[in-house]
């Protein structure tokens, strides 16, 4: 197939270019993603309900990709528990060629078809979760088979895809489709394609774990206090909600670990 993500650049002789040019085209490129991502609204609302809705159940979510793609979702993942007190296995990133890949390209890991189910199983993966391949281009096989073997085995599946009518869109019951166009650097989809995963990635977790009730009012209450300026921002939080001064909110946060546990206590 065509994809859009591999189509040529709209602009020519970048090395031609002054810097000022190429930031600013760069710049104007970026100013399209939102409004592609905003088209996608709808397919986002339902991938994040149900899967909301299986990790109530004690499901869990799993990112599979490979290069850029697969590196998103496990930024995604381990973004999860600091953020959301959640436990780390439950939003799991995998990427092909494992995690060697995140730092180096594998040559070949995304063009196998069968070993994503591989990795998924060392996870005792089950139909209580959802599973949601990540690939701008929509074809990679590593993702296509990962999908087609979950769908298999009755689990939900979801995808962040960047082309129209692509192979992974259609394993996908649950697909988010957001067409970014070329890139500025002619198949780079690390640059606006990312950028639009990225910000799906933010969208789905984030809006799960509200309706996980991981978050009072637009706080953070769970957040994992690993460093002063989580702390210093827990003991606010905790001293809007109770009254108390800094000192006092500070020894109840670190009393009980947390914004919540903290702020519950001192209410009982």
């Amino acid at each position: 197939m065509e994809t859009t993500t591999e189509r040529e650049s709209y602009y020519k002789n970048l090395e031609q270019l002054s810097v000022l040019e190429i930031l600013e085209n760069i710049n104007r490129e970026d100013r399209t993603v939102p409004l592609a991502v905003e088209k996608a609204l709808p397919q986002i609302e339902q991938l994040a309900i149900i899967t909301a809705s299986r990790m109530k159940e004690g499901g869990r979510l799993f990112y599979i990709g490979a290069g850029t793609s697969g590196r998103l979702g496990v930024v995604d993942a381990s973004e999860c528990p600091p953020t959301f007190g959640v436990p780390y296995d439950m939003v799991v990133g995998i990427i092909a060629g494992g995690d060697t890949a995140i730092r180096k390209a594998v040559e070949f890991a995304e063009d196998d078809t069968e070993q994503a189910w591989k990795d998924l199983l060392e996870f005792d993966i089950n139909d209580k979760d959802v599973v949601v391949g990540i690939a701008a281009s929509g074809t990679t096989p590593y993702v296509i088979g990962g999908l087609n073997m979950a769908n298999k085995n009755n689990i939900i599946t979801g995808c962040i895809v960047c082309n129209n009518g692509s192979p992974v869109a259609a394993e996908a019951q649950y697909p988010v489709e957001v067409v970014t166009g070329p890139e500025f650097l002619t198949g780079s989809t690390r640059m606006k394609a990312g950028t639009a995963q990225k910000l799906v990635l933010n969208m789905l977790s984030t809006s799960v774990m509200i309706q996980l009730g991981r978050v009072k009012g637009n706080k953070m209450v769970d957040m994992q206090l690993s460093n002063n300026k989580l702390v210093n921002r827990g003991a606010r939080m905790v001293m809007e909600e109770t009254g108390l001064n800094e000192a006092a909110a500070a020894a109840l946060l670190k009393k009980y670990g947390s914004v919540r546990n903290a702020v519950e206590n001192y209410k009982k």
